[in-house]
């Protein structure tokens, strides 16, 4: 049992998987969050994830491990809410598309076989068999409930309007809000609200099978009798779909949701400690579905054991100066 004493700030699924590992390596953990856990910009996330293609910038050697690390986790918390469904893009470019590191150039009749209800199957797409898709709210959840199982104190619908300086180490994950709390002690973190849409759409059961991306949505089937999309116009993803898949006329639109994401300047995460301020630890990032399980596995091995970890070395505050 360590000794370290460590208070998360913010129970999306990235506090949620921090204070998971560190509870599970032995740290006392307190996690708290102004509403639920997974309540916020977690719940109205598309949720599709994958490490596939070819990825550049400071986070790329994390990104790479995304998949690896879902499959850890799968281990570590059993019924995790995850769907390996595979994912199918198209249309994105006039050209034919080229495949990167775990994708696969696919032809109409493939596409066809994938997902049957395709009114016209693209000439190509590119399949990547090894993504999938998770419930980011049951994801959360059953990361807060392994947290508990190892000793960690959870505080639901409490606001944290400045940061405790009690001795403890603070990892502040709380999204957006993260830049306002550290902020007062000197801290500039570069991050600022990115809008997202989420639309909810009622569906006849097994109308799409993989993960569909076009010019028009990200969309998903999440239950039977539903569908989720990422795109900006609801009744433009609507009649896209109707046009796109035999047998959706029925579908409908149920209803959206906009949530202000946490975007970094750069688009790059932010994980690490903050030079000048003793035990204080941020991690704000986009891609925070994705990265959850690597990025909390890493912060409290970096926690604990005072290692400096390489998949983290890009996504430091200080590359922003100041």
């Amino acid at each position: 049992m360590s000794d370290r004493s460590i208070t998360v700030v913010g129970a999306g699924i990235v506090g949620a998987s921090i204070a998971y590992h560190a509870a599970r390596a032995g740290a006392a953990v307190t996690l708290v969050d102004a509403g639920r856990p997974g309540g916020g910009v977690t719940a109205n996330s598309f949720a599709w994830i994958g490490a596939s293609g070819v990825h550049r910038g400071p986070a790329a050697a994390l990104r790479s491990r995304a998949i690896d690390e879902y499959h850890r986790l799968e281990g570590e918390l059993p019924d995790l809410p995850v769907t390996w469904s595979g994912s199918l893009t198209w249309g994105l470019t006039d050209a034919a598309p080229e495949a990167g590191p775990g994708q696969e150039l696919v032809d109409a009749a493939a596409v066809a076989r994938l997902e049957p209800n395709v009114r016209r199957p693209p000439e190509w797409a590119i399949w990547v068999p090894g993504d999938g898709a998770v419930d980011p709210v049951g994801v959360t959840g059953r990361l807060v409930e392994g947290a508990r199982a190892h000793g960690a104190e959870v505080h639901s619908n409490m606001p944290v309007t400045a940061v405790p300086r009690d001795g403890t180490v603070v990892v502040l994950a709380a999204g957006v809000a993260t830049a306002a709390l550290a902020a007062p002690l000197g801290v500039h973190v570069p991050v600022g609200p990115s809008p997202a849409t989420l639309t909810r759409f009622s569906a006849p059961e097994g109308l799409v099978n993989t993960v569909v991306n076009t010019a028009d949505f990200d969309l998903r089937q999440v239950a039977p009798d539903r569908l989720v999309a990422a795109a900006d116009s609801p009744e433009r993803t609507l009649a896209a779909i109707r046009s796109t898949f035999r047998g959706a006329e029925t579908v409908d639109l149920l209803g959206s949701r906009t949530a202000a994401r946490p975007m970094p300047v750069d688009g790059e995460p932010i994980v690490g400690p903050v030079a000048g301020v003793p035990g204080l630890y941020v991690a704000v990032l986009h891609s925070a579905i994705t990265l959850a399980p690597a990025v909390g596995r890493l912060v409290a091995r970096e926690l604990l054991d005072g290692t400096a970890e390489p998949l983290l070395a890009g996504c430091r505050l200080d590359r922003f100066g100041g």
